[in-house]
């Protein structure tokens, strides 16, 4: 790389401002981190981080939306992590429904801030947290122009009627008041919650633009789920808006649960092409 083009590459990071947030919803602290451009009237993006994960996980994908122009915001769900969140909350009274709750009061604290454009919002979730993210953008009480969904985990409803979630396994006609996932201790809200949800139905009121991505060698989620996903998208094709401008599916060629540093690189190619051509 020539000194020129480190300097420049090294100069527009420099830009980002990178500090810390906190937000209350009914007495718990949402801490997160704030990856905020140079500018005004700044659109907003939200990330998600998924089942166990936290907060660093979907940093890289905060960091490209900054660049890109947007306020971009992640934080830890309230009971959602494994050791590393630092939110407040107990795993055992999280659910898919707690988590919406957590993101729409960070969708509420960034929207109150007086350089971001609160008409302008992205919601990015990955895995559990994009299921929560097209949860909340289904609601429509928010501006969500744009929803960027990863390997969204839109099979929690089904694995939950079947009694198999994860690495917990339970009787779904009779669902203890404790769930052992692994290292994560769940409560009986987490099947609970889930247990009467039509995730299909669920998400496709929200009327605003969908990009998914998801690998074809999922063993957790399946294809599948983004494709009926898409499928229920375009079933409620918003007035005036052309099929193809509804939603995007790409497919990662032998993608799991997660990526490859090789393949991270396409999707955020993926979520670079979507935002600009929103523009």
């Amino acid at each position: 790389m020539a000194f020129c083009d480190f300097f420049r590459k090294n100069r527009k990071n420099a830009e980002i401002k990178e500090s810390l947030f906190e937000t209350k919803r009914d007495g718990l602290t949402i801490r997160g981190t704030e990856y905020r451009p140079r500018g005004e009237k700044l659109p907003v993006a939200i990330l998600s981080h998924g089942f166990m994960a936290w907060q660093d996980t979907v940093k890289h994908y905060a960091r490209l939306l900054a660049q890109l122009g947007y306020a971009a915001f992640c934080f830890d769900f309230c009971g959602g992590s494994v050791m590393k969140g630092k939110s407040d909350g107990k795993t055992e009274e999280m659910s898919v429904l707690t988590e919406v709750q957590d993101l729409e009061t960070v969708m509420e604290y960034a929207r109150s801030l007086d350089y971001v454009d609160p008409e302008k919002i992205l919601l990015l979730g990955c895995s559990q947290g994009g299921f929560v993210s097209a949860l909340a953008a289904a609601k429509n009480r928010y501006p969500v122009q744009k929803l960027c969904l990863i390997y969204p985990a839109l099979c929690i409803p089904d694995d939950a009627r079947a009694g198999k979630m994860m690495m917990a396994r339970f009787d779904p006609e009779n669902v203890p008041e404790i769930l052992y996932c692994g290292p994560m201790k769940l409560g009986r809200c987490y099947p609970a919650d889930v247990m009467d949800i039509d995730p299909f139905e669920a998400i496709s009121p929200y009327q605003g633009r969908v990009c998914i991505i998801h690998g074809d060698k999922d063993p957790i989620v399946k294809l599948s789920y983004s494709e009926r996903a898409a499928e229920a998208y375009r079933s409620t094709l918003p007035e005036g808006m052309a099929e193809e401008d509804r939603v995007q599916l790409h497919v990662i060629k032998g993608g799991g649960h997660g990526f490859t540093k090789k393949q991270d690189k396409q999707v955020m190619e993926k979520i670079r092409a979507f935002v600009k051509d929103e523009e």
